[in-house]
């Protein structure tokens, strides 16, 4: 291909600010099809409203592509007439009938030559390939509406093969002179066989020219409703919000808000359009089924009321229901019964939502009964629902949907020790749902990688990802991601062994890190009557900033925190509500967490007694971090006691768990306690190793390092800030006893 220097774009791309939230970013870029001199256009010219997600992004950069179309039209008419044709072939659908094109109608393609000289576009065995997307956006919207009428019918007379129809469809719905019931009726029917094969984004751009061609104004909102259905569910939020501007349809318009907004907004219009659906009919975005249309968005006001923590919308949207007659899914039942503790009707409820979890089923429905599974303390019946919800999703097309599954697999995979494989997985789902416009769902798995990171031991990430999560989440009044980021702090707290050199850098972030942290890591330095404080105050925390869910999970670390403070009253308090609820649905881990709880609060052999309980129902749980955290605190037990032969097998025990699942602040304290029994202790297991040197996120670093990728390069495909990849490297250099990224080369490439 021959190009010529472009007038448009200099050699630099310029960068987009720092400043700009991570998804806004993503989703800028992918406007722009990856060109940053668009990119930076479009960031330039955002609104307030825009910045913060709510509103949908630009759809073009006008001055960028003035000037792409002054080239375009520069060139001769036999040019421009075989560029158009092979836009319309690509923009916006891609209908893979140029070729057929040509050799219909026999035209001479001789006239490219000049737009590759030109550097516009080049031929190929394929077709014709234009230099970048807004070319191609170009030399279509240059051209008259008669010569793009033109082109269209010609695309829709070559389109003849098996499963062309709908793009057949397509152009003789663009070639169309006005509206037209006939036209429109074709283009809704071939959005459905679209629709039904999976490809949403032709399902759209199909249904929006319906209704264009649509004379009655209620059928083109109706249309339109559907066209941004589509669009959300082929991942364009961006589209999807335009599209729903246009019609007053409540339940797109709290799916959305679920997803990028405040979670509170998004629970009551979704209740509401439930309640429509459910007596009056379907509105403008109506469907065949409108009860089964109800329980759907039902199921996503009980995830609004999860995300929000918010008990009286639980209970709302379950007397709606019955009033309704409507049976909702299990999980918003068992939330409300759970959260009031009424803990035998939550476990029925939850038990039977859990059980819908069978191969090929409902996406949505995957994800509650995996949502149930994670409350009953089955963390398999969880990973297994959530796989199947993200696998279902793919085959129908819908993509959206996948990054919701993760967020909730993420809990699974983080309790039953697997935190370094499931990063990754989390990491593709974050970037998925930023893509997507799903910056709700992606304050969740920021939160949940800061889970990650703190087991692991990465702690800048950790605090960067969870101080990003818990500073969104508590603007849109999401309280399950701001108290998974405070947990994953906490965690990280409680099990590092460098808090006296860091207390007064801690100190100085309380503010930020709220309660959850501070209490943790009070625990972990002594100071148990302010975390104990700390932790009692959690169950003030509203809606929107906390969570019972969260806050059931801190319990077994509160009771250690009260019993060391010697408040033994406040510590059973709080442990006789976490054994009714074991008790009830008898998950081995929670009973195992409740014995555990059990042998802080008694002493002597009797603490021993309940601390072999807990391991023989460790024994038949899934949680096997918690299993070795129990070791740990059972082998420091026996060592006070003087039962040095059980101590050290117990520590040995532990410290080989926290080394396999990569946790090297626990494995760094099971080695302090051994030490004290004067056990002589092996260096990190295989310490010559890089994998045993680095963190997970370190070792990922080192490698792209390797590979030539910069700081900045590095920074944009792991979501994280230059300044914490900058920080990754120094440490890399250092624990490898290293200078350059030279040096890093030899290394990783002699590893």
């Amino acid at each position: 291909m021959v190009t010529s220097a472009n007038p448009v774009r200099g050699p630099a791309q310029p960068e987009l600010e720092p400043s700009l939230p991570e998804g806004v970013r993503v989703r800028i870029l992918r406007t722009a099809h990856g060109d940053r001199r668009a990119a930076a256009e479009l960031a330039s010219a955002l609104t307030e409203r825009q910045l913060t997600g709510v509103d949908p992004l630009p759809a073009q950069p006008p001055v960028l592509l003035r000037a792409y179309r002054q080239e375009v039209r520069a060139l001769p008419d036999t040019t421009r007439r075989l560029l158009l044709l092979a836009a319309a072939d690509q923009y916006p659908v891609d209908t893979h009938a140029f070729l057929r094109a040509v050799t219909a109608t026999r035209l001479d393609t001789r006239p490219l030559v000049t737009a590759e000289v030109a550097g516009v576009a080049h031929a190929t065995a394929g077709g014709i390939v234009f230099r970048d997307p807004w070319t191609r956006i170009a030399a279509y919207e240059t051209a008259s509406v008669t010569d793009r009428r033109a082109v269209h019918l010609l695309l829709a007379r070559v389109l003849r093969g098996e499963g062309e129809s709908p793009r057949r469809s397509w152009h003789r719905g663009a070639a169309a002179l006005g509206p037209s019931r006939r036209l429109a009726a074709e283009l809704r029917a071939a959005a459905h066989t679209a629709r039904t094969a999976g490809d949403h984004a032709l399902a759209c751009a199909l249904v929006e020219r319906a209704a264009a061609l649509s004379p009655e104004p209620s059928e083109r909102a109706r249309l339109l409703a559907r066209a941004a259905a589509d669009a959300w569910r082929s991942g364009d939020a961006d589209r999807a919000r335009r599209l729903v501007a246009a019609t007053d349809d409540d339940a797109l318009g709290g799916l959305l808000a679920l997803r990028a907004g405040n979670a509170t907004d998004a629970f009551d219009a979704l209740l509401t359009a439930a309640v429509r659906y459910a007596e009056d009919g379907p509105g403008p975005a109506r469907t065949d089924h409108p009860q089964h249309a109800a329980v759907h968005l039902l199921a996503r006001a009980t995830e609004a009321a999860i995300y929000t923590g918010d008990l009286r919308r639980c209970r709302e949207a379950a007397a709606v229901a019955d009033r309704l007659g409507i049976v909702p899914p299990g999980t918003l039942g068992g939330l409300a019964a759970a959260f009031e503790g009424r803990y035998d009707d939550a476990r029925d409820l939850l038990k039977a939502a859990a059980g819908r979890c069978g191969p090929g089923g409902d996406p949505t429905l995957l994800i509650h009964s995996g949502i149930a599974a994670l409350m009953l303390g089955d963390h398999t019946a969880a990973a297994t629902a959530t796989v199947r919800a993200a696998a279902s999703a793919r085959a129908g097309g819908d993509g959206v949907t996948v990054p919701q599954a993760m967020e909730f697999r993420a809990y699974a995979d983080f309790w039953t020790g697997r935190p370094r494989a499931a990063e990754a997985a989390t990491l593709e789902a974050l970037r998925q749902a930023y893509t997507t416009g799903q910056d709700n769902g992606a304050c969740h798995l920021q939160a949940a990688l800061a889970m990650f990171a703190a087991v692991t031991g990465d702690e800048d990430v950790c605090r960067e990802r969870a101080e990003a999560a818990r500073s969104y989440a508590l603007a849109r009044g999401l309280g399950l991601p701001a108290a998974l980021a405070l947990f994953a702090l906490a965690f990280l707290d409680l099990s590092t062994g460098r808090f006296a050199a860091s207390a007064a850098r801690l100190r100085a972030l309380a503010a930020a890190l709220a309660l959850f942290a501070l209490a943790f890591l009070d625990l972990s330095t002594g100071r148990f009557a302010a975390s104990a404080a700390r932790l009692r105050a959690l169950a003030g925390f509203g809606p929107g900033h906390g969570h019972r869910a969260i806050r059931h999970i801190a319990t077994p670390h509160y009771v250690e925190a009260a019993v060391r403070t010697g408040d033994t009253r406040v510590a059973r308090a709080a442990h006789a509500d976490y054994d009714h609820w074991a008790r009830t649905v008898r998950s081995p881990d929670d009973l195992a967490l409740s014995a555990r709880c059990r042998a802080l609060l008694a002493s002597g052999a009797e603490a021993v007694e309940h601390y072999r309980t807990a391991l023989d129902l460790h024994a038949s749980g899934t949680r096997d971090f918690e299993r070795a955290r129990t070791e740990l605190l059972f082998g420091g037990a026996l060592r006070r006691l003087r039962h040095r032969t059980e101590a050290r097998d117990r520590l040995h025990s532990a410290l080989e768990a926290f080394e396999h699942f990569g946790s090297p602040q626990c494995a760094a304290a099971a080695r302090i306690e051994l030490r004290v029994l004067g056990e002589p202790v092996s260096p990190v297991r295989g310490a010559d190793d890089l994998v045993a040197r680095l963190t997970a996120q370190q070792l990922m670093v080192a490698r792209m390092a390797a590979d030539g990728a910069t700081n900045r390069e590095i920074a944009a495909r792991l979501l994280l800030s230059p300044r914490t990849i900058d920080h990754h490297l120094r440490g890399v250099f250092a624990r490898l006893g290293i200078r350059s990224r030279i040096e890093l080369v030899r290394l990783l490439g002699e590893g």
